[in-house]
C-alpha cells in the first residue's frame, strides 16, 4: 500500500494544451480528456473521438464508459465486502439478534460509502487504484494473506465470544470501540485527501513524489495508523475482549509490511530516504 506519491501532473496526459480566452474551456492536442481537471494535468482519462475540444463544445454531461465501468466494479467490491463482514460476523454469532454487530456494520457501511462517494467524484484514479489488490512481490502476497486472516480471527472470535459469552462488555466500552472504527476510517480518508497514490499494493508509479506534509508531516504511514485503530476498535464494537487476540497477528504483518514496503521505497522512490530522515517515526510518534 503505497502512501509517498501524490500526483501533481498526470505525464501521460499533460502536453499539448493551450488555453482559451474564455478560461473554462481548452484546446487538447490529445486523444484524451480528464473530466475533473480542465487542465488535462490530473485526472482519469477519457477518450474522445474528436481527439480535441473546441471552445464552442460544452462539457460533455454524461458519464463516459470508462468511469461507470470503475464505479460499478468499485461499487460491486464495496458490497462484497460488506456481505463478506457480516457472514463472518452472524454464521459464527448464529443469531441476527446482536445489536452491537449491526450498530458496527451500519457505521462502518455509512462511512465507507461516503468515502466512496468522494473518491468517485473527487479523485477516480485513486478509486481505481483502491480496487487492484493483486501484489507483485511475493512478500508482499504473504503479509496479504496474514493481513486478511488476523482480520478475519478478529471479526470471527468477536462473534464467537457473543455466541458463547466468553466475556461481559459494558454497553460504554461497546461505543468506544464504535468511536475507535470510526476514528481510524475518519484518518484514512484524511489519508486519501493528502495523497492519491495511496493504492492497496506496494508499488511505485511513474510521477509519483513524496508527500511530507498532513498526517505525513507526523508519522511515515498514517495510513497504517488509521488501519491500525480501526481493527483495533472491531472487537470492541462487536462486545468482546477475545476479539483482541487477532491483533497478536495482525500487528506483527503490518510491522512486516512497513519494513517491506520501505525498502523498495528508499530505493524506487527518489526523495524517500531525505523524507525518511526527517519525519523519524513509521508508525507511533516516538516510539516506532
Amino acid at each position: 500500500m503505497h502512501q509517498f506519491g501524490k500526483v501533481t501532473e498526470n505525464p501521460d496526459f499533460s502536453g499539448g494544451i493551450q488555453k482559451c480566452p474564455h478560461y473554462e474551456r481548452i484546446f487538447c492536442s490529445h486523444r484524451y480528456h480528464s473530466i475533473f481537471d480542465r487542465n488535462c494535468g490530473v485526472g482519469f482519462p477519457i477518450p474522445l473521438k474528436s481527439g480535441r475540444i473546441h471552445a464552442n463544445q460544452g462539457p460533455k454531461k454524461e458519464i463516459p464508459v470508462q468511469l461507470k465501468n470503475l464505479f460499478i466494479k468499485a461499487a460491486g467490491r464495496l458490497l462484497f465486502v460488506f456481505a463478506a463482514i457480516s457472514a463472518l460476523i452472524f454464521l459464527p454469532a448464529w443469531t441476527l439478534n446482536y445489536w452491537q454487530a449491526w450498530t458496527f456494520l451500519a457505521l462502518f457501511m455509512i462511512s465507507i460509502s461516503a468515502i466512496f462517494t468522494y473518491l468517485a467524484k473527487n479523485d477516480p484514479n485513486l478509486l481505481a487504484r483502491r480496487i487492484r489488490t493483486t501484489e507483485k512481490e511475493k512478500s508482499q502476497k504473504m503479509i496479504r494473506f496474514l493481513v486478511n486472516l488476523a482480520f478475519t480471527l478478529v471479526i470471527v472470535m468477536s462473534a464467537l465470544d457473543h455466541r458463547f459469552a466468553w466475556s461481559t462488555i459494558s454497553v460504554q466500552v461497546v461505543f468506544v470501540g464504535d468511536a475507535l472504527a470510526l476514528l481510524g476510517l475518519l484518518i484514512i480518508f484524511f489519508v486519501f485527501k493528502e495523497n492519491t497514490y495511496t493504492a492497496q499494493t506496494v508499488e511505485v508509479e511513474t510521477g509519483q513524489k513524496v508527500i511530507s506534509t498532513g498526517p505525513y508531516a507526523l508519522v511515515r504511514h498514517p495510513m497504517y495508523v488509521g488501519g491500525l485503530v480501526y481493527i483495533l476498535g472491531i472487537p470492541l464494537a462487536l462486545g468482546s475482549w477475545w476479539g483482541l487476540l487477532g491483533m497478536a497477528l495482525f500487528t506483527p504483518a503490518m510491522a512486516w509490511r512497513i519494513l517491506d514496503e520501505e525498502k523498495l521505497l528508499t530505493k524506487e522512490l527518489p526523495g524517500y530516504a531525505e523524507y525518511r530522515d526527517k519525519v523519524r517515526y513509521r508508525l507511533i510518534p516516538f516510539a516506532w
